[in-house]
């Protein structure tokens, strides 16, 4: 019986650009799944002088889209959202002093990294990344604490006065005041699990923290 066609046919019987084509594309897999591998070892695996040698060429690979907020011998995956919102005090031109309303700045990264193939890693990072060092100095009253807390927290500052400043401006007001909390929504479990959450979301919310000129960076404005 004749054969139209050898489903089986082997990687000699190509022809000599076809092979180097495949040849070629294999090696490129394996190259990126060995660098993909080594970056999460190190990243993961205790620290040692090649990680701390390469760190930032480490943090620019795994953050954000591999981060795993666990080590490599105590897991801890993440099982929490947590957005960041502000609202701020504005005087208007006639004296007038009125509270926006809260303005989610994680829900608008969020929508800026939406189908976008190229995030850009302010947006992925800046916002979330800043709320965890600014956290971490927090004390039960919600005020940042130390040397570490009151520079993260100029920072958070320059960040909202950044990204709102043209926004609440709009119209000749000045911004006298903001306010900053975290909304924390669990992450719901699978429907087969039988782990039962509540979806309701907690928030920290933070005191008012007065806006001066020093925390204000380039290209923001305060009329």
């Amino acid at each position: 019986m004749q054969s139209y066609g050898d489903e089986s046919r082997p990687l000699s019987a190509l022809s000599l650009p076809s092979r180097i084509v495949i040849g070629t594309a294999a090696s490129g897999i394996a190259v990126a799944v060995l660098i993909h591998l080594a970056m999460m070892f190190l990243h993961v695996a205790p620290s040692n002088t090649l990680s701390r040698q390469q760190s930032a060429l480490i943090s620019d690979y795994v953050y954000p889209e591999y981060e795993q907020n666990w080590k490599l011998f105590a897991p801890n995956p993440l099982q929490q959202n947590t957005a960041v919102q502000v609202r701020a005090h504005l005087r208007d031109q006639d004296g007038t002093v009125r509270t926006t309303g809260w303005t989610d700045l994680s829900a608008r990264d969020g929508q800026a990294i939406l189908h976008n193939p190229l995030p850009s890693h302010t947006q992925q990072n800046q916002l979330r990344r800043g709320w965890e060092l600014l956290s971490g100095t927090l004390d039960a009253k919600n005020t940042p604490t130390g040397e570490r807390g009151g520079m993260f927290a100029r920072y958070f500052r320059r960040i909202v006065m950044l990204r709102m400043s043209g926004e609440w401006t709009r119209g000749g007001a000045r911004v006298e005041e903001i306010q900053l909390r975290a909304q924390t929504t669990a992450v719901l479990p699978p429907p087969w699990s039988g782990e039962k959450i509540s979806d309701r979301p907690v928030y920290r919310v933070l005191p008012w923290w007065r806006i001066t000129a020093g925390d204000l960076p380039e290209g923001a404005t305060n009329q």
